[in-house]
């Protein structure tokens, strides 16, 4: 079967920087997929993004789809023939749509009946006529939030489309997307090659549009450029080019054709704070601030430019233009800021409104107070010291600096506060108490910022779901899954023990409208935030192989975690147990001693939830050793009371993994109770007796986790 290289560019308007890589990834992941679906045989693939086109290039695709095997079911024989044994119109239809002879149809019985059958070959469709679906699908399902309309066009797109190549071969797709008719031309550079360049076959594209287009098509071979370069500039002014991989991406995404070229600013700037002329350089300005070999900013920066212009002391002297006023301004704010203390702004929070029913910023600030003092002392921090660094948190929202810069908030109030003359901690918990801000953002490192930072998460989320807008669906305004997540990440990562059910209920009285009973629910939404991150943390981290059976077997325990480090603890001793020679048969006893004691104890009323039956054990449901009258139940009993004292010391000290070692020993036992003791007899006092040595033994277990939660 013969192959060729299939091309398809779909050249817009510039794109939205930020979203080009997951557009060029999901388009090119939308191609392969229809591929994959018309079941075409094909070679690699690669993908191609700039600011003003995607592309895919698909090399060896066959020019046709393999034939087919056909199975189709007819209609019953009784109602294909008449009685005379002639096909009826049923017979002759179905035939017809075989393509073939009525005498050439087959006879299957299936069930009750006997039915015409065919069984054939259909040969595959041509390529080239399933090309344009393909491609018309995979941008109907890109990532785009909102599509526009441009012209008179009912097309929609992120952007409006110029132009479409579709080549397969050396042959012309004929196709008509997004109102734009296919052709075999791409376009090169926007100023620099603004003309169309004809394509004989896509294997031409990346090395024509490079030497003819000044276009570099492959998005990840322009970063690598980029970055190449403005390292180099940076060297040669001295210093080192401080790099960011977001920046990298963004900037990656606006320019074809990079050229990297230096600017200078005025040396008196350097007295801003660094992060402000970071933020100013890199955010809004979108260059790379240059440092001297310890890190410390020097007066010059790097922007990349979109043409290889003939005059770059032009193009220098324009960015350095622009840069100046936005540092002045920054200069200006932190003047202007420092002229009253941030305390002063305290009383001014109360005219900010946070949630409509939860009050303004000043009620959360006070709410955050108390309960940032009562974690502090939970988790061995000054209080006093917590209860200012949350009175302060929010004072830099009201800033002029934070205004223009609202990136900055948190640090400029540490700023502020140590120009004031707070204490450092205090200082430095005012900028961690944001912290985390993402998924793989730093963690607060001091007590009194971590206290401040889980009593604002908390509140946050306390406060919305009290209020009954809690996440739904991809809906999450107010960020509470990001809130729960940060403050989990706090708990297990700084191996902080708090009892965060207990702090989440607290947070709850605190909020306007407290419904206690309500905070269940709260702490439904963190276990599932727990559930999630300790699964997926396992797929990043080499020391974790967590799974959402451990997670629930943890969560099924008979003393249920409320801390997220006690469930980090027992997770990880868990996966030490399962790797024991032991697991597999505790693991399967286990399994079997919970649907002994399901049907035992289906039809007792006080077994109003999964752990009701352990509620009275030590009194009324304790084994009595005079009914054991076999070899393996005393020899299982004796273990459990030798074994009692030392499993109460590990669990009351939290060593799970000694509390599991422990555990394994009884391997022996309980497999020879199960080879030899029957636990349903006709006694009933023996066969009670036995359910309730099983059931003690299942506690022991079920005190770290419940394995018979565990698959096998």
């Amino acid at each position: 079967m013969s192959a060729s290289d299939f091309l398809v560019e779909l050249g817009t308007e510039e794109l939205p920087p930020l979203a080009l890589p997951e557009l060029e990834r999901a388009f090119a992941a939308g191609v392969l997929q229809g591929l994959k679906d018309a079941a075409l045989p094909h070679g690699a693939l690669r993908s191609f993004a700039t600011p003003r086109r995607l592309a895919v290039l698909v090399t060896g695709l066959a020019a046709q789809q393999p034939a087919q095997a056909v199975k189709l079911k007819g209609p019953p024989v009784n109602a294909a023939f008449d009685k005379a044994g002639n096909p009826t119109m049923a017979a002759t239809k179905f035939a017809e749509k075989c393509g073939v002879d009525v005498s050439a149809l087959a006879r299957v019985t299936e069930g009750k009946g006997e039915f015409l059958f065919y069984a054939g070959e259909k040969a595959g469709v041509a390529t080239l006529s399933l090309l344009p679906a393909i491609v018309q699908k995979s941008l109907d399902a890109l990532p785009i939030p909102k599509r526009m309309r441009w012209g008179s066009s009912a097309a929609e797109f992120v952007r409006p489309v110029h132009w479409l190549v579709m080549l397969f071969g050396g042959q012309l797709v004929p196709a008509r997307i997004l109102d734009t008719d296919a052709s075999v031309s791409t376009r090169g550079h926007r100023f620099m090659a603004p003309r169309e360049f004809p394509l004989a076959q896509g294997a031409d594209y990346e090395p024509t549009l490079r030497t003819q287009g000044n276009v570099i098509a492959d998005f990840a071979e322009r970063r690598a450029t980029i970055r190449e370069q403005v390292v180099e500039v940076g060297r040669k002014l001295g210093g080192q080019t401080l790099l960011d991989d977001a920046l990298l991406d963004e900037v990656t995404a606006l320019v074809e054709w990079p050229r990297a070229i230096a600017g200078d600013f005025e040396p008196r700037f350097l007295d801003l704070p660094r992060e402000v002329l970071i933020s100013t350089l890199q955010q809004h300005q979108r260059y790379f601030p240059v440092t001297d070999s310890g890190g410390k900013l020097l007066p010059h920066f790097i922007t990349v430019s979109n043409i290889e212009s003939r005059d770059p002391a032009k193009v220098r002297a324009g960015n350095e233009r622009v840069v100046r006023p936005r540092l002045s301004d920054a200069a200006f704010f932190w003047g202007q800021d420092r002229k009253q203390p941030l305390a002063a702004r305290l009383a001014g929070l109360d005219a900010v409104t946070f949630q409509a029913k939860l009050g303004s910023i000043g009620d959360k600030v006070r709410r955050v107070k108390t309960l940032a003092g009562e974690i502090a002392l939970l988790i061995d921090a000054d209080r006093v010291k917590a209860e200012r660094a949350a009175d302060l948190a929010k004072c830099d929202l009201l800033s002029s600096m934070v205004g223009e810069f609202p990136e900055l908030q948190g640090t400029m109030g540490r700023y502020y506060a140590t120009a004031d003359g707070e204490d450092a901690e205090v200082a430095t918990a005012i900028q961690e108490h944001y912290m985390p801000r993402g998924a793989a953002d730093e963690l607060p490192n001091s007590r009194v910022g971590m206290s401040v930072a889980l009593a604002d998460k908390i509140d946050t989320i306390a406060g919305i779901f009290s209020i009954g807008q809690k996440p739904s669906g991809s809906k999450d305004p107010f960020a509470l899954r990001r809130a729960a997540i940060g403050a989990i990440r706090i708990l297990v990562e700084r191996e902080i023990d708090l009892d965060l059910q207990a702090t989440i209920q607290r947070a709850y009285q605190l909020q306007p409208l407290s419904d206690p009973t309500a905070s269940e629910a709260v702490w439904e939404f963190v276990v599932e935030r727990m559930r999630s991150y300790f699964v997926d943390q396992s797929r990043l981290q080499q020391n974790w192989s967590f799974t959402t059976e451990m997670f629930e077997a943890v969560n099924q325990s008979y003393n249920k975690p409320v801390s997220p480090s006690d469930f980090a603890r027992r997770l990880t001793s868990l996966c030490g147990f399962l790797e024991r020679a032991e697991a597999s048969s505790l693991t399967s006893a286990n399994k079997r001693i919970a649907n002994i004691l399901k049907r035992s104890f289906s039809d007792d009323p006080t077994n109003n939830s999964r752990w009701a039956l352990f509620a009275t054990m030590p009194t009324t449901r304790s084994p009595d050793p005079s009914l054991f009258s076999e070899n393996a139940e005393i020899a299982l009993h004796q273990s459990l009371e030798n074994l009692a004292p030392r499993l109460t010391e590990t669990l009351d000290s939290k060593d799970y993994d000694l509390s599991f070692a422990y555990l394994t020993t009884l391997r022996t036992e309980v497999d020879h109770f199960f080879d030899q003791v029957m636990v349903n007899v006709d006694d009933p006092a023996i066969r009670e007796n036995r359910i309730a040595l099983l059931a003690r033994l299942r506690l022991a277990f079920a005190q770290v986790a419940d394995l018979s939660c565990l698959p096998g």
